[in-house]
């Protein structure tokens, strides 16, 4: 039957005051700064739990949908101001400390006043500087709903490094929040101010702590791996005088020399009431293996990696290999380009396509890589289906040929498969002419 809303039994006990586990609950045990230094310090693991997921978002960056002029101009302002670095830095602070934030340079005046992106010119976005949530304090959550800055505190002060805080207007700043606080408004933080969230090592803590003391236990026990016993016969009075202790320790000292030199080891043998018994005994290392990929594996499940991605483990099983956990995983972080980063870069751009172009064309815009590359047998392979399709259609008639040459431009400038093609189809147009 059913109690307190949870299954209960009065026979077995279960879910009734017999019941062990009704005694559990769950503690929140918060990390403070030099806790989560040491670990991304420290701990192989914890590192790339942080950094996988921030270096794969950009590790492709982002195609720009524009005229080439324009695109060569923008991605010229990327590199000048390091966007895609400062990016990448970004989301790891905000995985490690729950928040970062990314400070919008610019040359117009006081920085406690929102920022006005349509007076922005050629080279207005001066620089980008990354934050920590320590660089960076929040003032009050601004709770209007109808504001455009809901939920963004109403100003952040930042430190200079001489003791000075300058106040500056959220506008100017871009949030990067770690692992959400259910209800950022009203919830405590982790650490530092308010409007940021958890570290994502917060989350993983108990399986990653697991997982590295698994390691070093199985570690521990190699120097046990085999153990030589000697039971010595009245060991005991033996050891009550220095005497005894120190001829018991030479003795054996040198029959472990000797054991080591001639691979003889001397005993006393002879009346069984006397004699030394020597016996050897081995640790069974069978199981351990699979004891730490089962530790791995939950550690990759709860920063929701892929083992063969976080730990490099080839794939186990026949016929596997992988491709699965990996498109499913790219599928996650395409998700999480589109969901968390293009909100935050969406800002950036506003600054950036002003700041490379003079103004802000509204037909300009960008998409995400593909993480999954084609191998160029896939490549090749997709080359000729296309050349069969589009002859298939030519002969048919059933589309012109103009309207089909002009599709096919556009499939293969897409693809990329043959380098410099978009070029070359604008010089034979220009020789043409």
């Amino acid at each position: 039957m059913f109690l307190f809303d949870r299954l209960s039994n009065l026979v077995t006990g279960i879910g009734t005051s017999k019941d062990k586990s009704t005694a559990q609950t769950f503690a929140l045990k918060l990390l403070g700064r030099d806790e989560l230094d040491a670990m991304y310090r420290c701990d192989w693991l914890s590192r790339k739990i942080v950094d996988v997921v921030a270096f794969d978002a950009t590790r492709e960056w982002r195609l720009w949908q524009a005229a080439q002029n324009e695109i060569d101009r923008i991605e010229r302002e990327e590199q000048r101001l390091g966007l895609r670095e400062k990016c990448v830095r970004a989301l790891q602070l905000a995985r490690l400390y729950g928040g970062s934030a990314i400070y919008l340079g610019t040359r117009d005046g006081d920085v406690g006043q929102p920022l006005n992106v349509e007076r922005l010119s050629l080279g207005g976005l001066t620089y980008l500087h990354v934050l920590t949530p320590f660089q960076t304090r929040c003032g009050e959550i601004d709770r209007d709903p109808l504001s455009s800055h809901f939920g963004e505190p109403l100003y952040y002060e930042i430190f200079d490094g001489r003791g000075q805080t300058i106040r500056v207007h959220p506008s100017r700043v871009v949030r990067f929040v770690g692992a959400p606080f259910p209800d950022p408004l009203f919830l405590t933080p982790t650490i530092g101010s308010q409007s940021w969230g958890d570290p994502v090592l917060q989350i993983v803590y108990d399986a990653v702590a697991n997982a590295a003391s698994s390691q070093q236990h199985v570690a521990a026990l190699l120097p046990e791996l085999k153990i030589d016993i000697v039971s010595v016969p009245n060991l005991q009075n033996t050891l009550a005088t220095e005497e005894g202790t120190n001829r018991l320790a030479a003795r054996f000292f040198n029959a472990n020399l000797l054991k080591s030199l001639h691979n003889v080891l001397l005993l006393q043998g002879g009346d069984e009431a006397v004699a030394e018994q020597w016996q050897q005994r081995q640790i069974d290392f069978t199981q351990f293996p699979e004891l730490l990929r089962q530790f791995l594996q939950v550690a990759a499940g709860a920063a929701d990696i892929p083992v063969t991605r976080l730990v490099g483990q080839a794939p186990a099983g026949l016929n596997a290999t992988g491709d699965g956990d990996i498109r499913n995983y790219y599928d996650r972080i395409a998700a999480h380009q589109r969901v968390d980063l293009a909100p935050r870069l969406e800002r950036i751009d506003q600054c950036l396509v002003r700041s490379a172009l003079g103004s802000r064309p509204a037909d300009i815009y960008y998409e995400f890589a593909p993480l999954w590359q084609l191998s160029a047998v896939e490549k090749a392979d997709i080359a000729l289906k296309l050349s069969q399709t589009v002859t298939g259609l030519k002969e048919s008639g059933l589309v012109p040929s103009a309207i089909l040459a002009q599709g096919l431009r556009n499939r293969l400038i897409e693809d990329g498969i043959f380098p410099g093609i978009e070029s070359a189809f604008a010089d034979a147009e220009t020789i043409g002419s």
